[in-house]
């Protein structure tokens, strides 16, 4: 799931909501991790109460970013408490009294899960509720602009993380960790599928997209040939004119056509005088040149 979105995130890195989506998998993968192979005694390099405490850590960190992986992704505003105010409050704080202050004091594990997990079980479902209203009210504003995938994947997003809603709970009543685990990565394997199916989609919209522009520029570009063959310009001026009208400058048409500046100068001067126009804007004009 995180090599498929990275890939599509260096395509286009300035998908602001993939790469949210990117550090939500990140903490996944961590939490996974750490609640997978932690606490282990036979790992001595590492104390059992650290083990512990990063275990039960990234799980608290992944389900604190639920709240501004939608505030940030989807623009969602109506999450600003909770985003950055709300999960400080009532999920890390008391993660960090019960289970890095009080824990490696007691040794108590069943004392800090016991009493850390009390405000969170509340806070966990008032979140999700809160979520799925922001998304709510955020479908009914935009329903005639929001694309159908779009809806799709924010449902896809919360349906995916609502699990999470019991995590909490189930911490509490010591359910096995491999349930758990499994209950908690469900909805990341199904919201896997959709955004599988819709970076499908878009590569197949860009590369028709593609195909029509290389297209369509093979029929300006044989368009602008001619013009320039009927006014005289011979095929090396027509391959600098054309250049030019894309605005490069002399330094770059030279390194292109591997010829000196001077000689793209004297290339210039000529096309000029022969189309008898004085700038390159003039140029474009003549030549019937447009971006």
């Amino acid at each position: 799931m995180f090599s498929v979105q990275l890939y599509f995130y260096l395509i286009w890195p300035y998908d602001r909501r993939r790469f949210a989506y990117l550090m939500l998998l990140i903490l996944l993968i961590v939490y996974n991790l750490c609640a997978g192979l932690f606490p282990d005694i036979e790992i001595v390099w590492l104390p059992v109460t650290l083990q512990n405490i990063l275990a039960y850590g990234f799980g608290f960190l992944l389900t604190g970013y639920f709240p501004y992986y939608f505030y940030s992704a989807f623009d969602l505003s109506t999450l600003r408490f909770h985003a950055l105010y709300g999960v400080s409050l009532f999920l890390l704080l008391p993660f960090i009294f019960f289970f890095v202050f009080i824990y490696p004091l007691t040794s108590n594990l069943d004392f800090a899960i016991n009493y850390g997990m009390i405000i969170p079980v509340v806070y966990c479902p008032v979140l999700f509720y809160s979520i799925f209203r922001a998304i709510s009210e955020h479908l009914r504003a935009n329903k005639n602009e929001l694309e159908p995938s779009a809806r799709v994947e924010i449902m896809a997003v919360y349906w995916a993380i609502t699990p999470w809603v019991f995590m909490a709970l189930l911490t509490c009543l010591r359910v096995e960790q491999w349930i758990t685990a499994l209950f908690a990565n469900t909805g990341f394997a199904v919201i896997a599928l959709v955004f599988l199916q819709q970076s499908g989609k878009y590569e197949r919209m860009e590369r028709r997209r593609l195909l029509e522009k290389d297209a369509m520029d093979e029929i300006q570009r044989a368009d602008f040939n001619q013009t320039c063959f009927k006014l005289g310009l011979s095929n090396r001026e027509t391959e600098v004119a054309l250049m030019l009208c894309q605005g490069m400058t002399y330094k770059a048409i030279a390194d292109v056509l591997y010829i000196s500046a001077r000689t793209v100068d004297t290339h210039t001067h000529r096309i000029f005088f022969k189309l008898e126009v004085k700038n390159k804007i003039e140029l474009q004009q003549v030549l019937g040149f447009s971006n």
